[in-house]
């Protein structure tokens, strides 16, 4: 089996200041590429910008700025972004790279070739915002304006000469696609509304813009940009020197392991994109998962109804660990999540802080004034401690299992009892009690509950990152040593060296009253 594997956030479109739609999707991502790379594979961690299209050339003309100039300035936020949320990404692609430019040209010229591009004049309602073709029954008058039914943003008529895709073509190819490959679209809900919309019929799709300037023109007939869809689906092949199908990059991570996007732009990525890869002759992604929104107040987040939440903000005033954690445990992954300020403050006080928080300081502490700050001998483990110790070790396979699902909350859920019940065994223990009558027994609790602290660490570790490594870093843990596989080993602590001093990891929220 190959222990490579390559995960993608979409690439983020910077008309506009990056919001925490744009964060979910990349801490998802983030936590799916640290988790794999503590199980020990190879990862390949893709996000980035697209730069092209008429919203774009709009933006920037709104702005008197010139599009690159313009696309400079914006992307460079959604990068800072990427150390602001602490992801792990190998590589950050814009589309306005010559690298992307190449990739796209020989997408093109691959599906000119197979007879899959055929010129015509395009007819029809077309969304700016979205970058989105509209059939009339997708669309609904609000206001005496014509607007998309599932994004709510205007659209207009466009009559223009266009290269057309032959998606038609491909129509029951994808739905024996889907068939044979269960798993290709998640969660379940989203694969069925995808079905649902192909078996209804394919039409050919538009594929070429000559009313605006911004993007890649199309080879031979610089007349055309190549639609921006097309143009940035590529990325994910671009970012892995395609067309050179020979690199080590290219074999060692396509076809991608998954695709993490948003529900909004799902047809995009299990329709369109497998029919391009079908029609250039080759490999499909493995997987495209598509998650919910999230929502502000119950809605939709949208510059016209004011609701943007600001994830640096949130993070400037809770903490980044804080939020990744919170997102995670909220928000259902698949399904849509409102965020609440009281929520996210209940979470912190009671998961974090007075959880696993709690659990590490009391324990070091108790380690430091009652065992000369080292960590006793483990010998003599009774049942109890044992069956704490393998309750974990036990779980690893199925909480494996929950990650290749993309299952994100009920593995935190899983990780979160075993806090729980660390934090219970504790106090059931009472180690303080044994310490005159019977110093062997408080060691073999110590020692069972640093056990089980360090494989808790491990396993929130791609969750909350920061604050682990804290606790990692207390017990004499390296970077490197952070991984699965020393959930399995009893004799990896080092009992010799003195714990490192830990600092309060999540302090708690007060009331704002």
């Amino acid at each position: 089996m190959s222990k490579n594997f390559y995960i993608t956030t979409p690439i983020y479109y910077p008309s506009g200041k990056p919001h925490m739609g744009h964060a979910y999707s990349s801490i998802v991502a983030d936590i799916f590429a640290r988790f794999k790379r503590i199980e020990g594979y190879n990862v390949y961690f893709l996000t980035g910008t697209d730069e092209h299209g008429q919203k774009i050339q709009k933006e920037a003309e709104k702005n008197k700025k010139k599009p690159k100039i313009f696309c400079d300035e914006i992307s460079e936020t959604f990068r800072s972004l990427t150390k602001i949320l602490n992801l792990t990404n190998n590589d950050f692609i814009r589309t306005t790279e010559p690298r992307h430019f190449k990739s796209v040209n020989e997408i093109w010229k691959r599906l000119f070739k197979s007879g899959d591009i055929y010129l015509d004049k395009y007819t029809g309602w077309y969304s700016v915002s979205d970058e989105a073709y509209y059939d009339e029954d997708e669309i609904e008058e609000k206001n005496g304006k014509k607007v998309s039914k599932s994004s709510g943003s205007l659209v207009e008529w466009v009559e223009e000469e266009s290269y057309f895709f032959k998606l038609s073509a491909w129509q029951d190819k994808l739905l024996e696609y889907y068939k044979k490959n269960k798993d290709f679209i998640l969660p379940n809900a989203r694969k069925n509304e995808v079905i649902s919309f192909v078996e209804k019929g394919l039409k050919d799709l538009s594929i070429s813009r000559t009313s605006f300037t911004w993007g890649i023109p199309v080879p031979d007939n610089e007349k055309h940009i190549i639609y921006v869809w097309l143009d940035a689906l590529t990325n994910y092949l671009s970012a892995l020197n395609f067309p050179d199908t020979n690199s080590d990059k290219y074999k060692s991570f396509w076809p991608a392991d998954v695709h993490i996007i948003g529900k909004d732009i799902l047809r995009f990525h299990a329709i369109y994109w497998p029919a391009f890869l079908l029609a250039a002759n080759l490999p499909l992604p493995k997987r495209v998962f598509g998650h919910g929104w999230i929502l502000s107040d119950k809605k939709k987040m949208s510059k016209s109804l004011g609701n943007i939440l600001d994830p640096i903000e949130i993070i400037k005033n809770y903490g980044i660990d804080q939020l990744r954690y919170y997102l995670i445990k909220e928000v259902s992954l698949g399904n849509d999540g409102s965020i609440s300020m009281e929520n996210l403050k209940n979470c912190i006080n009671n998961d974090l802080a007075n959880n696993y928080g709690n659990l590490c300081q009391r324990v070091f502490s108790f380690i430091k004034k009652n065992c000369n700050n080292k960590i006793p001998n483990g010998n003599n483990l009774n049942e109890n401690d044992l069956k704490l110790i393998k309750n974990v070790k036990n779980h690893i396979p199925s909480l494996i299992d929950l990650i290749n699902k993309q299952n994100l909350n009920e593995y935190i859920k899983k990780v979160v009892t075993f806090s729980f019940e660390a934090n219970k065994y504790f106090n059931d223990s009472e180690p303080w009690v044994f310490k005159k009558k019977n110093p062997v027994r408080m060691n073999a609790i110590l020692f069972t509950i640093v056990e089980q602290i360090k494989n808790i660490s491990i396993l929130l570790y791609p969750i909350i990152p920061i604050s682990t490594k804290k606790v990692l870093n207390t017990l004499n843990f390296s970077d490197k040593d952070i991984l699965i596989d020393n959930i399995y080993k009893d004799n990896i602590l080092n009992l010799d060296q003195e714990l490192k001093n830990l600092d309060i990891l999540f302090k708690k929220v007060e009331d704002d009253n």
